[in-house]
């Protein structure tokens, strides 16, 4: 079973060599040295924010090759101090999940199927019914009173948004007269 003092079976390694409680060398093998971990591989580090809900957990997302290769906790954030909830930690597949879709999919009002479109045209669509819609829905005064708004776009940002961000939102929804505006934030 045994050549000089290297063991093959965990439990002799263990009973027999120096290693009693079975933390260390017993409780290697020669498939677990040849595996490293995708952390240590990464060409860069770079901090992000968990996208999932208001706390804002830091992150740390291990690149290699351009490629995000891991998703961790960032032991420096002062919200998570390097942890996640389970949807944090499996954020991974957001990015390289079978699942994620990497086109823009559209579906005509009483169509049943979606049509892939390219980034540009959803773009001009979503700007051209903004315009339209501030168009239509223009009040320059109301019961007698200069109110400049329009009541037909609103804004709800997102809890995940930074205030410099939602500071930007606040700007531009309020430049297109809209009074709608909330962050998911505070609700």
């Amino acid at each position: 079973m045994a050549s000089g003092t290297e063991w093959h079976w965990p439990v002799a390694r263990q009973l027999l060599g120096t290693d009693r409680l079975g933390r260390g060398a017993a409780a290697r093998s020669p498939a677990q040295d040849r595996r490293h971990a995708r952390t240590a591989t990464a060409d860069a580090v770079v901090k992000s924010v968990c996208p999932y809900c208001a706390v804002g957990c830091g992150q740390d997302v291990y690149v290699r090759d351009g490629a995000v290769v891991q998703i961790e906790g960032d032991p420096g954030s002062p919200v998570s101090r390097g942890r996640l909830c389970p949807k944090g930690s499996a954020s991974l597949q957001l990015t390289t999940g079978p699942a994620r879709c990497y086109d823009v999919l559209y579906r005509a009002p009483h169509a049943t199927d979606w049509q892939v479109l390219p980034i540009g045209t959803a773009m001009d669509m979503v700007a051209d019914r903004v315009v339209r819609t501030r168009r239509e829905t223009w009040s320059w005064e109301e019961e007698g009173r200069r109110v400049r708004r329009t009541l037909g776009i609103a804004s709800l940002g997102g809890a995940t948004l930074d205030n410099e961000e939602n500071y930007l939102m606040k700007k531009l929804f309020t430049a297109l007269g809209a009074v709608q505006i909330e962050n998911q934030a505070r609700i």
